[in-house]
């Protein structure tokens, strides 16, 4: 027999389930139908030219490649530098770090979530560009020869760079991949770890034929979300990097905007529906590659029992 509670509970969570998809469903309406007006007038190609004006209702002339481009190349790079500190984090947590020291500084990991955007980016630009500039300097004269470290379209010395901002981002991204990812090397099988133990195993042994092979697939998922992460990012983005009338040129000492920044700082001029759709075009392919990327987040745990 059901009883009226367990019928309550389950109508409330089935109904915050459904909820939760109407308001994706809504959110891409509302962006799709607001931005069908300026697309209609733009007399440049949207997703691949990279010349963006929009401040004429009458003459819209513009294109999401180069925000996109800064987006996902600043995105990836910090992700590339938060990945690898993130897992030895999470393995020094589970593995090696004594359980009074453990949960400290787990919680103090956490607490970088906290922390909000605004102050990461006064930190990025006030304290971190200046002590970079050293270290930027020798890259682009040592290894300028490669495209992600040759000249950009910014002045370098300055600090409000791709390259400044990939740090920041990647900061930003450590509490969301190393609490996932910890969480998920903690469900490893008790029994296999002393398994491997007792027939001989190192610790190092147990973390590659163990605990890495079982919280590989998490590992990943936890990253593309906090890859997802990143592409929204807006305040922290638009207080670090310079804004700059050259297109981006795959360096990592260009300036420029991504897709959020750029909104953000024209947020004030929305006087006109039609430039304000402009905008929301731009938003519309935020939202998109944001949804797409969580999908694929998602994609790597779904069938497997052990994250069930």
């Amino acid at each position: 027999m059901t009883r009226a509670g367990d019928k309550l509970f389950s109508g409330i969570a089935k109904g915050s389930g459904i909820l939760i998809v109407v308001l994706i469903v809504a959110i891409g309406a509302f962006l799709l139908a607001q931005a069908i007006p300026a697309l209609s007038a733009d007399n440049a190609n949207f997703l691949f030219s990279r010349q963006w004006s929009a401040g004429d209702a009458n003459n819209l002339a513009f294109g999401v490649l180069d925000l996109l481009l800064v987006t996902v190349f600043s995105s990836v790079f910090a992700l590339i530098i938060a990945m690898p500190v993130a897992l030895g984090i999470a393995l020094f947590l589970t593995q090696y770090a004594p359980r009074r020291l453990a949960r400290p500084f787990a919680y103090v990991i956490d607490l970088l979530a906290a922390v909000p955007s605004i102050i990461y980016g006064l930190w990025g630009a006030v304290v971190l560009a200046p002590v970079l500039e050293p270290i930027t300097g020798w890259l682009n004269r040592a290894l300028g020869f490669i495209p992600i470290f040759a000249t950009g379209n910014v002045d370098r010395s300055i600090g409000q760079t791709i390259f400044t901002a990939g740090i920041v981002l990647a900061v930003m991204l450590l509490p969301i991949v190393t609490a996932i990812t910890r969480e998920v090397f903690d469900r490893t099988p008790t029994m296999q770890v002393e398994g491997a133990l007792a027939l001989g195993a190192t610790r190092w042994e147990v973390i590659r034929t163990t605990v890495l092979p079982f919280g590989k697939a998490g590992y990943i998922s936890a990253s593309m979300l906090g890859l997802g992460r990143a592409l929204g990012e807006t305040i922290a983005v638009m207080i670090i990097l310079a804004t700059t009338t050259n297109n981006f040129g795959w360096s990592l000492f260009d300036g420029g905007d991504t897709i959020a920044s750029k909104i953000a700082r024209a947020a004030a001029e929305f006087n006109n529906a039609k430039v304000a759709g402009a905008y929301i075009a731009a938003g519309l392919v935020l939202f998109l590659l944001t949804f797409v990327v969580n999908a694929i987040a998602r994609s790597f745990i779904v069938g497997k029992k052990e994250y069930e």
